[in-house]
Parts: structure tokens; C-alpha cells; sequence
């Protein structure tokens, strides 16, 4: 009994042991065997593994590519209009040893906050270089290229390798905003109004050119009326010089009739005159007193 009750605590502290001694490595993974905090191995491959139990404790570190989301931050391109740039990394630990001696246990969330100094300062750097128009332009992947290329160098002293970067969002400040809307406010209106005054300008002229066009119309007209009233004159004096020519006596009575008819209109003339006025030689010549009767 005595020899039993020694037995089975050895086989537990034994079994103990050899499940402490054993670990496993996932696909997905990267370990480090440690020693009182030295690296003494590095499991890279899938699979069991051993290491010495209470000497020796197993790091692991994820093998697959990570995304790191940057704060907003605010650069100035090289035209000093201020932007606010949201970003966003993706890499993945290469180098778990180097890794491990650059942030210690502090581990990924330790890398994290270098990778997000590094990426930052890169970002001022290349975005600064820049006007904004480059920035907010569709075709700004040359931009994105140039921020991983800066922080490539840096990233590899930390045992990381950075794959992309990419720029999710380029803003203007709020503070900038409503100046900008007031600004583009400002721009718009005074396109307007230079449209309208050019629109008023033009109207004029054509309004001008139109008055002018009435009035050589009316001049023309006018010119071309008195013209054929010239005529018409010239050709009645012509008929009535044909006439009095061919009937002296048929003239001088139509002559008188139409002075008559001119003279005594009916109900608003009034004439005091002589009998023997000038004005009725016709009627007390022979053809008028034949022509009363």
C-alpha cells in the first residue's frame, strides 16, 4: 500500500511534466522558445514540440498578415491646405527574433503603437511633399506606394514587414470647412454675377443694334415714301398741267369747286365776305350761273 500511495503521485508529477514539456505550434502561428527570457529556439513549422518544463515558457506570435487602422491625423501639403487623413496598414511579423528583441514582452501591442509612430511620421513626410490636389485626387496610389516604401526600413528594425498602405479618407478640417463652403459660396456668386452682368451687356447690344435696325427701317421707309410721294406729286402736277393745258376753263372751275368744297364745311363755317369778293368770281361768271340753275 505503502509503495502504491508513492507510486501515484510520481506518475502524476511525471505525466505533469511531459504535458508541461509538450506544446503546439498551429499553421497560423510563430513560436519562441524561451529560457529566463533568452531565446534559445524558434518553432516555425506546424506541428508538437518539446521544451524543458519550469525552465523554459513558449512565446507565440501570429503568422498571419495584420491590419493596423491609423488614427485621423492632420498633414499640410506643400499649398498649406490643411487635411485631415485616415489610413489604414496591413503586415505581418517576418522576424520573430528580431521581433522579440525590439519590443520585448510588450508583444503586438508594443509594435502597434511604433508602427503607428512610423506610418504616421511617413505620411506627414510624403503627403507634405505634395500640393492637395494630389491628395484628394483619384489617382493617388504612387502616394500610398511612397508612404510604404518609407516605412518599410523602419518597420523591418522591429522584425515587421509592411505590405500595403492605403489611404481610406482625406478630409478638410471641420474648423475649415464653413470657411471653405463660404469661400466656394463667394466664387459661385460672383461667377453669377458676372454672368449677369455679361448677360445685361449683351442684351444692351443687342437691344441697341435693334433700335438701330428700326430706325434705318424707318428711315428707309420714310426716304422710300416721300420718295413715291415726290413722284405721285410730280405726276399729278404733270396730269393737272396736261389738264388745265387741254381745258383752261374745266381747271379753273375745278380749281374753284375744290376751294369751295375746303372753305364752307358744313355746320362749323362761318364767312362774312363781300358779294364782290375774288372768291365768287366763279359763281357770278356765265359757266357758274349756268351751273347753279
Amino acid at each position: 500500500m505503502r509503495k502504491t500511495a508513492l507510486i501515484i503521485p510520481a506518475i502524476v508529477v511525471v505525466l505533469v511534466v511531459a504535458v508541461s514539456s509538450i506544446f503546439i505550434v498551429d499553421e497560423r502561428e510563430k513560436a519562441l522558445v524561451l529560457q529566463f527570457g533568452q531565446i534559445v529556439r524558434v518553432k516555425e513549422d506546424p506541428g508538437l514540440s518539446f521544451k524543458i518544463p519550469l525552465i523554459q515558457e513558449v512565446v507565440k506570435y501570429d503568422d498571419r498578415i495584420l491590419s493596423r487602422d491609423l488614427d485621423p491625423i492632420e498633414v499640410t501639403p506643400a499649398d498649406d491646405r490643411r487635411l485631415v487623413v485616415d489610413a489604414f496598414a496591413r503586415y505581418r511579423i517576418v522576424d520573430v527574433e528580431q521581433f522579440r528583441r525590439a519590443v520585448g514582452a510588450g508583444g503586438l501591442p508594443a509594435a502597434s503603437q511604433r508602427l503607428d509612430s512610423i506610418l504616421r511620421a511617413g505620411t506627414r513626410e510624403v503627403l507634405g511633399s505634395v500640393s492637395s490636389n494630389d491628395i484628394l485626387s483619384v489617382d493617388r496610389a504612387a502616394l500610398m506606394l511612397r508612404i510604404r516604401n518609407s516605412a518599410i526600413a523602419q518597420a523591418s528594425a522591429l522584425g515587421l514587414q509592411v505590405l500595403d498602405v492605403r489611404l481610406k479618407r482625406t478630409d478638410l478640417p471641420e474648423a475649415n470647412l464653413n470657411a471653405t463652403y463660404e469661400r466656394m459660396k463667394a466664387e459661385r456668386e460672383r461667377e453669377a454675377a458676372d454672368e449677369i452682368a455679361r448677360g445685361r451687356e449683351a442684351a444692351q447690344r443687342i437691344e441697341a443694334q435693334a433700335d438701330r435696325t428700326v430706325i434705318e427701317l424707318v428711315s428707309d421707309a420714310e426716304r422710300e415714301s416721300q420718295i413715291v410721294q415726290g413722284e405721285a406729286d410730280a405726276l399729278r402736277n404733270e396730269i393737272f398741267a396736261e389738264a388745265f393745258g387741254a381745258d383752261p376753263e374745266f381747271f379753273e372751275f375745278y380749281r374753284s369747286m375744290t376751294a369751295y368744297q375746303r372753305a364752307l364745311q358744313a355746320g362749323n363755317t362761318t364767312m362774312v365776305l363781300s358779294p364782290d369778293n375774288e372768291f365768287f368770281n366763279y359763281l357770278k361768271s356765265d359757266q357758274g350761273s349756268a351751273a347753279t340753275r
